[in-house]
């Protein structure tokens, strides 16, 4: 399992786990290594740190707006990353507003390293990449390799804690470099630990983490930086302890205990040391030390660590034969690294509960978490990733011998003469192989735009084809595609639907232009969906009416009853939907329908912007069939009636004046006749009601 200690400030460990730590009887070892970031070396909580902070609060009221101002909101930003995030974030952006207004790329700089700091802390990680990134670029910008190195390696931490090594090494790297660069032991220490925790995650390559390590250790020493001293002591204890070299792990534990002494990453240590006892049997004394972690990761409230002490705990118990309980901690700590996404210790969470379960026979589950084991598996140990490792290692190390190589080639010219035989052996063979290449890569070439121009060409058939079936029917655009025009259509018999919305006007008077078209769009976009569940054909919209067929383009004998239910379909949407308007206390919306059957004609109509219609006394009728109606209600003509009497329970209204049109008999629907022989009239009623 593998561990990074930078800054993550976490909740409490959760409750039922006190009376867990009264049962504990024993513990065991279990793998862990630490990467150390620049970010750490922050201080945590004290008085005289709150004090320093008042005093710096003190100094920037009244002060003028300067690079002395940026510079103390940078420095009170820093010193309450730990403590108040929150606070942290503003004052950095205090710093970063006045560095843009007087053009201090410097003060600019530090302030987004510090913004990203707070961010840090609530583990939004989003925008920690997008200001260190920010920061790093004016870093560089100004040749400052001091703030270089620092980001780098802040960068690097961070894709190590979310499991990238490739990226997390690539920053690490750079920032040894810069720091070589400037001789600044601390941050090639700092390096030097993160570089061997990325060697330490394979087996393989753990020797070569040991190496960067003791490299890492004088250094520690000389500085007398604490930080550095207990995250190198601790890595290489736990390689000796992985190695069973017990004494020299308890050794250097101890350093690392003595190091951190009175912080939270204390923990770590006393954990450790809990884990080497465990694997020597002596899991009383292993299991004092785990409890003492665990406390302290609590009172630190340091999630992070606590995950580390929970799993360690749980491995004792596993020794143990205890697997109820190790499977409770490892729960517990697969919640833990899961909210912090740290897949290192995810995956040894997986992996322990699924021997857990496994224990207890528990199969379904073992074989669900051993899955999910093999998931981040994958994840974080692939060969892609190690190639990348490989090749970066080895871009560093070709870097760092170079002068030494230019150096020792004394006889340039020598060199010279050498390298003009070489090329003078490899023209011929070179001139043929590029010609071949440039012929390979002509016909290649060739081969992509032909296949890239037809896949152009097919998108925009594809393109052309929806378009044209979302303004006509199918049926009418093959027939324009295919010929270049629709002859027009005589049908003996359609049924039209009219429908409009009383007091649109006034409705419309009430609401922003925004409001108006998004609730007219939701009431056309059902009544679409209607259309099409009842085989009808969509015509047009006018304003707020809306207008639909059946019979057409295609004939048929259900279109009365077709244009009758979904008619009925659309009161039945709007009644649902005042409802919900009732709610919200928003006026209603009155929908009239009006239907009428008869002869039509039918065609295509424009040049340029084709437009599939209908023209008739028909379409006159439906439409005063709508006007002359109820709003909730259907009102057909006596022609629809005659059709759909047998099927639908209607009121008659006697005759009714319709503009231009005279005195016509006009029928309400009132409901659809039930029928219990009828199959396929109860399967529509529950389809409405469905719906």
């Amino acid at each position: 399992m593998m561990q990074n200690i930078n800054v993550f400030i976490l909740k409490r460990l959760p409750k039922k786990l006190e009376s867990l730590i009264g049962l504990v009887k024993a513990g065991c070892s279990c793998s862990y290594f630490f990467i150390f970031s620049l970010v750490i070396l922050a201080p945590f909580h004290s008085s005289s740190k709150n004090t320093e902070i008042d005093s710096l609060k003190n100094l920037i009221q009244g002060a003028p707006d300067d690079s002395l101002k940026v510079e103390l909101l940078n420095k009170i930003s820093y010193a309450l990353f730990t403590s108040d995030y929150e606070q942290a974030i503003v004052f950095g952006i205090k710093s970063k507003e006045l560095a843009d207004k007087i053009n201090y790329p410097t003060g600019q700089a530090y302030a987004l390293k510090n913004i990203g700091l707070g961010y840090y802390m609530k583990g939004d990680f989003v925008k920690v990449f997008d200001y260190w990134n920010q920061s790093l670029s004016i870093f560089e910008s100004m040749n400052d390799l001091l703030g270089e190195a620092n980001i780098q390696n802040n960068l690097g931490a961070i894709y190590y804690n979310r499991g990238d090594d490739a990226k997390a090494i690539d920053y690490y790297l750079k920032s040894l470099t810069n720091s070589e660069k400037l001789k600044d032991t601390l941050r090639i220490a700092t390096a030097m630990i993160n570089i061997g925790g990325i060697y330490y995650n394979k087996e393989a390559t753990q020797n070569k983490a040991l190496e960067y390590y003791l490299k890492a250790a004088p250094l520690g020493d000389v500085i007398k930086d604490n930080g550095v001293i207990g995250t190198i002591s601790l890595n290489i204890g736990d390689l000796y302890l992985k190695q069973g070299k017990d004494s020299l792990a308890l050794f250097y534990l101890e350093k690392s205990r003595n190091a951190w002494k009175g912080t939270g990453r204390v923990s770590n240590s006393i954990s450790k040391i809990g884990s080497v006892y465990a694997n020597r049997g002596e899991f009383a004394k292993a299991e004092l030390y785990q409890i003492e972690a665990i406390e302290i990761a609590r009172k630190f409230d340091a999630k992070l660590e606590l995950t580390r002490s929970l799993l360690a705990l749980a491995n004792t118990y596993k020794m143990q034969g205890k697997d109820k309980l190790a499977l409770e901690i490892f729960s517990q700590a697969k919640v833990t690294a899961s909210e912090l996404k740290s897949n290192y210790e995810l995956k040894d969470a997986y992996q322990g509960i699924a021997t857990s379960y496994a224990n207890l026979s528990d199969y379904l589950n073992a074989y669900k978490y051993q899955s999910l084991l093999l998931q981040i598996k994958d994840t974080l140990f692939n060969s892609e990733t190690d190639d990348k490792i490989k090749g970066l290692q080895f871009t560093y190390e070709i870097d760092k011998k170079q002068g030494e190589i230019d150096l020792l080639t004394k006889d340039k010219e020598l060199q010279k003469l050498m390298i003009q035989k070489q090329r003078i052996a490899k023209n011929a063979f070179l001139a043929g192989l590029i010609f071949i290449l440039i012929i390979t890569f002509i016909i290649f070439r060739n081969y992509r735009n032909k296949v890239k121009i037809n896949k152009i060409l097919d998108k925009q058939n594809e393109e052309i084809e929806n378009l044209l079936l979302n303004i006509l029917p199918k049926k009418i655009a093959r027939e324009l595609r295919e010929n270049g025009v629709a002859k027009p259509r005589n049908y003996d018999s359609v049924s039209v639907i009219f429908t409009d919305f009383k007091d649109f006007s006034k409705i419309s008077a009430t609401l922003t232009p925004e409001e108006l078209i998004d609730e007219l769009n939701d009431y056309f976009m059902a009544f679409d969906d209607i259309t099409q569940k009842y085989n009808l054909e969509k015509i047009k919209t006018i304003g707020d009416a809306y207008m639909c067929a059946g019979g057409l383009p295609s004939r048929n004998e259900t279109h009365p009853f077709d244009a009758v239910m979904a008619a009925l379909e659309m009161q039945k949407y709007m009644q649902q939907r005042n409802i919900f308007r009732e709610a919200k206390n928003e006026d209603h919306w009155g929908l009239r329908v009006g239907i009428h059957t008869g002869p039509i004609m039918a065609g295509v109509v424009g040049k340029k912007k084709y437009a599939y219609d209908i023209w008739g006394n028909t379409v006159n009728i439906a439409s005063r069939m709508e006007s002359t109606g109820e709003v909730g209600k259907v009102n057909i003509s006596a022609d629809t009636y005659e059709l759909i009497k047998g099927k639908f329970n209607c009121h008659h209204r006697g005759k009714v004046s319709a503009k231009n049109v005279g005195d016509i008999d006009m029928y309400f629907i009132e409901d659809e006749i039930e029928i219990s022989t009828s199959k396929n009239t109860i399967n529509s009623q529950v389809e409405i009601m469905a719906n």
